[in-house]
C-alpha cells in the first residue's frame, strides 16, 4: 500500500494537486504503520513544498517520528523555495547529519537571492568539511563570481572543475563560460567555448551576451550564424540575446551607415524575420526584445508595426516605447503613449516615470520631465539625475543645487553623477558654498580617489577663483587622467594664471598623458593672452605631431591664437589647408583680420563664406562688421547689417548695434547713428554711448559727446570714461574751463581712472 501511495502523491506533485494529496495524507494519518513511514513523509513535505505550503510542509516534518537526512533537505527545500533563508539557515545549523544536496540547497538559495557574497562562504565550509561539490554546485558558485566579478575566485574554482573530473559537464562548461562572460574576460571565455565538445544553445547564447557586453558586435553576430551553421537549436532566449546584440549595434552607429544607406537595423530585421520563421511571434520577452532594438535603431515606424501586432502587451513593452520615443526627442509622442498606455488599464511603474523623466530631458522638455519625475513616489538616484541633468543642459543651475539639496533631505545616496552635475552648476553660478557642500557630501558618497568627482572638484574650486585648493586636490590624487589635467589647467587659465597653465601643460607630457583637442584648444588660448607666438608654434608642432591637425575644433583654436599674436598671415595659411571647416573656425579667420586692422580680407573672406554655403551666425556677423568698423568700410558694413534678418535670420542684438554705430561715428555720420540709436532696443546699455563718445572726440562733437557722457553717467556714475573722454574732448579744443569742470566733478563723486598696461614677447620671455 505503501508503493501504491508513494505514487499517488508523485502523481499529485506532477499536477500541483495539493486538495488530491491532503486526501492521500488523511490516509497516512488514519494507518499507524503508513505514519512511521518516513519515506511517504518526505513525499508530502516535497508535495506540500512544490505546492507552497510550507506550513503544513513544516506541520509534517515536526510530526515525523524518524526524519532522516531526506526529510530535513525536503524542508530545507521548502524554506528556501519560499525565499525564508533566514529559516533555512537556522534549519541547516539545526541538521544531525548533512549530505551534498543539503549544502547544494543552501548554496543555491543564497546565490538566486543576491547573495552571493554568503553563498561563497557556504560553498568553502563545504570544501573545508571535505565533500567533493557537484555540477550544481560549481554552476551556483560561478554565477555567484560572475555576480561579485570576482574572477580570481572564478578561476581558483576553474582548476577544481580539472581535478575532479567535471570539465567535460555540459552544464558546469557553461557556467564557468558565463563566469568568465560576465568579467568580460573573453580570451578566456573563448578558450572554455574551444574546449566545449557539444556546446548547446545555452553556450552560445552566453557567447553572444558575453561578447555584446565587451562591444565586440561584430564576433557577436558571427557567433550566432556559427550557431545556426552548426545546427544548434536557436530558441526564443538565444534570439532575444541576438535582438540585444543588433540594438546594440544600431545605437553605436546612431539608426543609419550612411556610407551606403544601408539601414544600421538590418541584421535585427534579419533575427526579426528569424522569429517569425520560427513560430514565436506570440512570445512576449521576444516581442519586447523586437520593440527595443527597434527603438534603438531610431526606427519607430517598424516599432509601432510590432506594438500593434503583439497579442497581449506588458508594462516592459509600453516603457520601450516611450525610451524610444525619448532617444529620438519626441516627448509629446513618449507622454501620448502614457495616456494610451493609462487608457488600456495599465498601471504606469517607476520604470515608465523614468523612460519618461529621460525622453522630456532629452527633448529639452524640462517642464513635463519635472512633472514626471514628481509622480515617482521614491525617486532613485537614477531619476534624480535624469531631472538634475534636464537642469543643467537648460542653465538653470540654482534649480540643480535646489534638487540636489532636496535629495539629501530625502536620504537618497548620490553617485558620482549626481555629484559632478551638482559641482558644475556651482561652478556655472560661481558659489563657493554650494559647492563646499556639495565636496563634503562627496565624502560619503564617493571615494576620495574617484577621478571623475576629482575633476569636477577641480574645475568647481578654479572657476571660484580659489586655484590653490584646486591645486591641493589636483596633488593629493593617487592617479590622474587626462580630465583632471585639463580641468586643472583650465582653472588655471581661467585664473589668468596662464604660464602656470603652460608649466602644467609640460608636466602633463611629461606624464605621458595624452592631450586631448579640449588640452590642446585650452593651452592654445593661454598662447593667444600671452600673445606668445613661440610657444603657439610649440604646440602647433605638437598638434601636428599627435594627429589633431585636422580637427575642425582644434584647428579653429590655432587660428584665433595665430591671429591674437598678430601673425594673420600664417593664420591664414593654416586656414587654406583646413580640409573641413566650420562656422566657428570662418568666425576666428574674419575676426583675426578685423583685429588687426585687415578689414577688406574680412569682408572678402565673409563673402568666401556666403559663398561656399557655411551659414554665418551672430558671431561671424560681429566679426565681420568689426572689421567695417575698424577699416571705415562704413558702406559694407550697413549692407552686411541690413542683410542680417531678411537673409540669414539672424536678429541684431547689443554687439551688431555697437558695431555699426561705431563705423558712423568713426566715419563722422552721426545724424545716421542717432536715427539707429533711437530706433535700437538698447538704449540704456552704457556700451553703446561709450562707443559714440569716443567717436565724438575724434570729429570734435561736442554737442553729442555732452549727451553721451550725461547717459554714461546716468547709467553708470563710478564709471570713470565718460568723464575722462569728455575732458579730453574739451581740452583738445581749448574749453578749459569746462575740462577743469568735469575733472572737479569727478573727483567730487571720487570716481577713479584705471590705469593702463602692456606687455612684450623678448628673446622667448613675456614682459610687462
Amino acid at each position: 500500500m505503501a508503493t501504491w501511495l508513494a505514487k499517488l502523491l508523485q502523481g499529485c506533485m506532477d499536477r500541483k494537486a495539493q486538495l488530491t494529496g491532503k486526501v492521500i495524507h488523511g490516509v497516512i494519518l488514519r494507518h499507524r504503520d503508513l505514519f512511521f513511514d518516513t519515506f511517504l513523509s518526505n513525499r508530502l513535505i516535497e508535495l506540500y513544498s512544490k505546492c507552497g505550503n510550507l506550513g503544513y510542509a513544516h506541520n509534517v516534518f515536526d510530526k515525523m517520528p524518524k526524519p532522516d537526512v531526506y526529510s530535513w533537505n525536503a524542508v530545507l527545500g521548502c524554506c528556501c523555495k519560499a525565499g525564508r533563508l533566514g529559516e533555512a539557515e537556522e534549519l541547516f545549523l539545526r541538521m544531525p547529519e548533512r549530505n551534498v544536496v543539503s549544502w547544494n540547497t543552501l548554496i543555491g538559495a543564497l546565490v538566486r537571492d543576491g547573495q552571493e557574497e554568503k553563498g561563497l562562504g557556504v560553498y568553502e565550509a563545504m570544501v573545508l568539511e571535505g565533500l567533493v561539490p557537484t555540477h550544481f554546485t560549481l554552476a551556483s558558485v560561478f554565477s555567484a563570481c560572475g555576480a561579485l566579478l570576482d574572477v580570481e575566485k572564478g578561476r581558483k574554482c576553474q582548476g577544481l572543475v580539472v581535478k575532479i573530473g567535471l570539465e567535460e559537464n555540459v552544464y558546469v562548461g557553461n557556467a564557468l563560460l558565463c563566469m568568465y562572460a560576465k568579467c568580460g574576460v573573453m580570451r578566456d571565455a573563448m578558450q572554455v567555448f574551444g574546449d566545449m565538445a557539444e556546446p548547446n544553445e545555452v553556450t552560445f547564447t552566453a557567447m553572444m551576451g558575453g561578447l555584446k557586453q565587451t562591444d565586440r558586435v561584430v564576433e557577436a553576430l558571427e557567433m550566432f550564424r556559427l550557431m545556426c551553421r552548426n545546427g544548434v537549436r536557436v530558441d526564443s532566449v538565444s534570439l532575444s540575446s541576438m535582438l540585444g546584440v543588433c540594438a546594440k549595434g544600431c545605437g553605436e552607429s546612431g539608426g543609419c551607415d550612411h556610407s551606403d544607406e544601408i539601414p544600421s537595423n538590418v541584421n535585427g530585421q534579419q533575427i526579426h524575420g528569424l522569429t517569425v520563421k520560427l513560430g514565436f511571434e506570440g512570445d512576449l520577452h521576444l516581442n519586447n526584445s523586437l520593440l527595443d532594438m527597434y527603438a534603438k535603431s531610431a526606427d519607430m515606424k517598424s516599432a509601432e508595426k510590432v506594438f500593434a501586432s503583439i497579442p497581449e502587451v506588458s508594462v516592459v513593452s509600453w516603457n520601450v516605447m516611450i525610451t524610444g520615443y525619448g532617444l529620438i526627442f519626441q516627448s509629446q509622442k513618449a507622454v501620448e503613449y502614457l495616456r494610451r498606455m493609462q487608457s488600456c488599464g495599465f498601471e504606469p511603474d517607476e520604470v515608465t516615470y523614468i523612460n519618461l523623466l529621460a525622453a522630456c530631458v532629452k527633448s529639452g522638455d524640462i517642464k513635463s520631465g519635472r512633472q514626471m519625475f514628481d509622480n515617482i513616489s521614491r525617486p532613485n538616484v537614477i531619476s534624480w539625475n535624469a531631472i538634475l541633468s534636464g537642469y543643467f543642459q537648460m542653465e538653470d543651475h540654482l534649480e540643480v543645487i535646489k534638487l540636489f539639496r532636496e535629495m539629501q533631505f530625502q536620504g537618497v545616496q548620490p553617485d558620482r553623477s549626481t555629484l559632478a552635475i551638482a559641482l558644475s552648476s556651482s561652478a556655472a553660478m560661481g558659489i563657493l558654498e554650494a559647492g563646499k557642500e556639495i565636496h563634503a557630501a562627496s565624502h560619503k558618497a564617493v571615494s576620495d580617489t574617484d577621478i571623475y568627482v576629482a575633476s569636477a572638484l577641480i574645475g568647481m574650486y578654479s572657476k571660484c577663483g580659489k586655484t590653490e585648493m584646486a591645486k591641493h586636490i589636483f596633488h593629493d590624487m593617487q592617479e590622474l587622467d587626462v580630465a583632471c589635467w585639463n580641468s586643472m589647467i583650465t582653472g588655471l587659465s581661467l585664473d589668468s594664471q596662464d604660464k602656470e597653465a603652460f608649466n602644467y601643460f609640460k608636466q602633463m607630457r611629461q606624464h605621458e598623458m595624452l592631450p586631448t583637442q579640449f588640452s590642446y584648444a585650452t593651452i592654445l588660448s593661454c598662447c593667444a593672452k600671452l600673445a606668445s607666438s613661440f610657444q603657439g608654434k610649440q604646440v602647433h608642432a605638437q598638434i601636428t605631431k599627435d594627429g589633431y591637425v585636422s580637427d575642425v575644433f582644434v584647428g579653429s583654436t590655432l587660428i584665433g591664437m595665430y591671429c591674437k599674436c598678430g601673425d594673420v598671415d600664417e593664420a591664414r595659411n593654416f586656414f587654406d589647408m583646413m580640409p573641413s571647416k566650420s562656422t566657428v573656425t570662418w568666425n576666428e579667420m574674419i575676426h583675426g583680420y578685423a583685429q588687426n586692422g585687415r578689414g577688406d580680407e574680412a569682408v572678402l573672406l565673409y563673402w568666401d563664406m556666403i559663398a561656399s554655403a557655411e551659414r554665418p551666425d551672430n558671431i561671424t556677423f560681429i566679426s565681420v562688421l568689426t572689421a567695417c568698423s575698424h577699416s571705415g568700410l562704413v558702406n559694407a558694413g550697413i549692407d552686411i547689417f541690413n542683410s542680417m534678418e531678411h537673409k540669414h535670420g539672424v536678429e541684431p542684438v547689443l554687439d551688431h548695434y555697437t558695431c555699426i554705430i561705431d563705423a558712423l561715428g568713426r566715419a563722422g555720420r552721426f545724424q545716421e547713428a542717432e536715427v539707429l540709436l533711437d530706433e535700437m532696443p538698447y538704449k540704456d546699455d552704457p556700451v553703446i554711448w561709450e562707443v559714440l563718445l569716443s567717436s565724438c572726440r575724434v570729429h570734435a562733437n561736442v554737442s553729442l559727446a555732452k549727451r553721451a557722457a550725461e547717459e554714461l553717467i546716468r547709467l553708470d556714475p563710478h564709471n570713470s570714461a565718460p568723464y575722462v573722454l569728455l575732458a579730453n574732448i574739451y581740452s583738445s579744443l581749448g574749453r578749459w574751463e569746462e575740462a577743469r569742470a568735469v575733472r572737479d566733478l569727478m573727483s567730487d563723486k571720487q570716481v577713479i581712472k584705471d590705469p593702463g598696461y602692456s606687455w612684450i614677447e623678448y628673446e622667448k620671455m613675456v614682459g610687462s
